[in-house]
């Protein structure tokens, strides 16, 4: 299974760049059935706000698309949008197609975009675009477990890239996603950041080990120095001299 992966490097460089150009072209193709399908709206219906911010939308997602089947913006797509970048495959990709070309589809039904009110042509244009965005949404999909290798972290995306060198490009890929993807700490105006609620194994160990006090530094050696030297020794006093023997009271 390996080796099939591996011998289906090569070809798939050139299956899935030729898939990417059917992606543009058809994504193209919903971008000017919105627009075709926008200015009928405005004509023919009565509640033609929705309408065309619906189409508005399908054609952005359109245009947002198409940029990230492009080599532009990728550091933007791989911050913010890691499932349309070179660590994912086309799974993301192919859903929001089919998603597209069902909302395409689901617009024929309407008066203001039926075969009457578009005309003969643009009605072609709509369901074209809404089909062929709706198939190659598949095929995205199949190809993405097609051509990926779980096994070495290899997807589609890095095969459409690299071709057969993928393999050799997957640290590299995945170090620039998992750097991206790093949290950015809140400062505080110096060089310290928040402290954080869970503590390294290094500190709770720091924090257990025993510590080590130094006795107390004599400063002033004045104050102890009648401590200091020979003890003087204390005699017992003569019984003779107590004071009830002296005072002859006894």
């Amino acid at each position: 299974m390996a080796f099939f992966k591996k011998s289906l490097a090569g070809p798939g460089y050139i299956i899935l760049n030729a898939i990417r150009v059917m992606n543009i072209i058809a994504l193209l193709a919903v971008i000017a059935a919105s627009f075709v399908m926008l200015v009928k709206t405005f004509v023919v219906s009565k509640f033609f706000f929705f309408d065309g911010c619906s189409h508005l939308i399908t054609a952005s997602m359109g245009i947002f698309l198409i940029v990230s089947e492009t080599p532009f913006f990728r550091g933007y797509y791989t911050r913010n949008w890691p499932l349309l970048s070179l660590s994912s495959g086309f799974v993301t990709l192919g859903f929001l197609m089919i998603v597209v070309g069902v909302s395409i589809l689901g617009n024929l039904n309407k008066q203001a975009t039926s075969q009457q009110s578009l005309g003969l042509s643009f009605w072609q244009i709509v369901i074209s675009s809404g089909i062929v965005v709706t198939i190659l949404g598949f095929v995205n999909i199949i190809a993405s477990f097609v051509f990926r290798n779980p096994s070495l972290g290899v997807t589609a995306r890095m095969i459409r890239a690299y071709g057969a060198v993928a393999p050799q490009k997957v640290d590299d890929v995945l170090s620039r996603s998992n750097t991206s993807r790093r949290r950015r700490s809140f400062h505080l105006g110096r060089s310290d950041t928040l402290p954080s609620y869970y503590s390294s194994p290094k500190t709770e160990t720091r924090q257990k080990s025993p510590m080590n006090i130094s006795r107390p530094v004599n400063t002033d050696t004045d104050q102890f120095a009648k401590f200091s030297g020979t003890p003087e020794v204390v005699t017992k006093p003569d019984p003779a001299q107590h004071p009830a023997f002296v005072g002859g009271r006894i």
